[in-house]
């Protein structure tokens, strides 16, 4: 449940009373989804600190994709990709090396890693404790749950 973190078991009806400013949304576990502050168009604000939510489960990937916001020279092959697994075994999240470049490209930035559980890392607010931190300068990293 992306409000609350509960896990509920696939394949069944729910039945859920919800105020009128709550979707119902359930994320698929082994999913790895981004979320960033809140902004009104693509440019007003550097998107230097990314949360990074892991929803534990099953193994999954993930490709951060980013360029310029405002033009189109990522059809020039401006732009970057940074790929991230989570490997359910090893219960680790690897942030691999980015590829590609683009002007005005962040070269570090920091992501706030979420392990998703019950009452962590849930709703559209971003996480404020028990996240670790990873300074990311373009080079693989892995994080252990």
């Amino acid at each position: 449940d992306f409000w609350t973190g509960e896990k509920v078991k696939g394949g069944a009806y729910i039945n859920r009373s919800t105020p009128i400013d709550i979707l119902p949304l359930y994320v698929r576990e082994g999913s790895i989804i981004p979320m960033g502050e809140t902004m009104q168009y693509a440019t007003q604000k550097t998107a230097d600190c990314l949360e990074i939510r892991v929803y534990a489960g099953k193994n999954a990937e993930f490709l951060l994709y980013e360029d310029e916001n405002d033009n189109y020279n990522y059809e020039k092959g401006q732009y970057a990709v940074i790929p991230m697994q989570w490997n359910e075994a090893k219960k680790t999240l690897t942030i691999g090396k980015r590829s590609g470049v683009f002007p005005g490209m962040l070269e570090k930035r920091t992501f706030k890693i979420v392990f998703v559980s019950e009452g962590q890392g849930v709703g559209d607010k971003l996480t404020e404790t028990g996240y670790k931190t990873v300074e990311y300068t373009g080079k693989k990293v892995k994080i252990k749950k």
